[in-house]
């Protein structure tokens, strides 16, 4: 006979969660058991935690704005653009327009190139790099019989954005005080912040690469205490470890968490957005399915999210600075 699977609700006065009880019958006609046998339970009433499948997310909707300023050199510094400045910033824009890069500034040097491009949250650095250059490098090939290669190998890459970086940790520092928390006697709050900031490397690039990314929960859903904001929280910095990108603060109030992280070259802010999502969602629902049944929820978040670039300096500034007469 087939185990048959009853649903129990038990009424517990601390939390009012619910269990699956799992009740596997007895055939009348059992033959006998060695009790003795330790792998064998005398109790056919087993009670076993709850655990929940959730559909892992592909895709997002974005709210984003992403800014970042590259620069990369000549192939052993020669002076290849002294007197061709202005064919190679229309060359850049006609690339970046080609592949959907949006070029905010760009100023050309004899022996390198320094721009200011804004991209979409699947676009990675590298792979956008990696595009510029070589077709860049072809073009100017065929047009000013340049030879092989045009660009060294390496560049630099920072992010910047409308507002920098201190302001984005002071905004995450305050989520306790903006959303009317600080009166409450156990604020559902959680906030985390690295004391010893992990360092990335990626070959051939200098880079630094923060984001502040914001996760709404599903319905915006009050899910999140203080003791769950710590044990998501933990739980996205082992995460990040493995996959190799790093968490330098984290925000988490009722229904909407705020991260500071920095990704490298190779990796879209997309992809860590969902790394984030999928593995907290699959944590939740591993370990403490009953909030999510509780808010009659079956997703912990919603298929959509907020990106934005920081940085040591601003959008604006370096756009003024760039498009400055040299």
């Amino acid at each position: 006979m087939c185990p048959l699977q009853v649903l129990v609700q038990f009424e517990i006065p601390t939390n009012g969660s619910w269990w699956i009880v799992q009740i596997q019958p007895i055939r009348r006609r059992a033959p006998k058991l060695d009790c003795s046998d330790p792998t064998l339970h005398r109790n056919r009433l087993q009670l076993y935690p709850p655990s929940m499948y959730l559909t892992p997310f592909t895709s997002l909707a974005w709210a984003y704005q992403l800014h970042y300023y590259l620069c990369f050199r000549t192939h052993r510094r020669r002076s290849l653009f002294a007197s061709k400045a202005v064919e190679l910033t229309e060359l850049i824009s006609e690339i970046c327009a080609r592949h959907d890069y949006h070029l905010l500034a760009c100023q050309p040097h004899p022996d390198q190139l320094r721009c200011l491009v804004s991209l979409q949250p699947a676009q990675p650095i590298s792979k956008v790099m990696q595009t510029i250059k070589a077709n860049s490098s072809r073009e100017c090939s065929q047009q000013f019989s340049f030879s092989k290669p045009v660009w060294a190998r390496g560049f630099l890459a920072k992010s910047v954005g409308r507002v920098r970086i201190g302001a984005v940790r002071e905004y995450l520092e305050q989520q306790s005080k903006h959303h009317g928390y600080d009166s409450r006697l156990l604020p559902p709050i959680y906030r985390y912040r690295t004391s010893h900031p992990v360092v990335l490397e990626a070959a051939h690039a200098r880079f630094e690469l923060n984001h502040h990314l914001v996760l709404a929960t599903c319905q915006r859903k009050g899910v999140f205490t203080s003791d769950l904001g710590k044990a998501l929280s933990d739980y996205w910095l082992s995460v990040a470890g493995i996959r190799g990108f790093a968490i330098d603060q984290i925000s988490v109030v009722p229904d909407h968490v705020h991260l500071l992280v920095r990704i490298v070259p190779r990796m879209s802010i997309e992809e860590c957005a969902l790394l984030l999502m999928n593995n907290g969602q699959h944590f939740i629902g591993k370990n403490y399915p009953e909030v999510l049944i509780e808010n009659g929820i079956n997703q912990l978040w919603e298929a959509s999210a907020y990106a934005g670039t920081c940085g040591e300096l601003s959008t604006a500034l370096l756009k003024a600075w760039l498009n400055a007469p040299l």
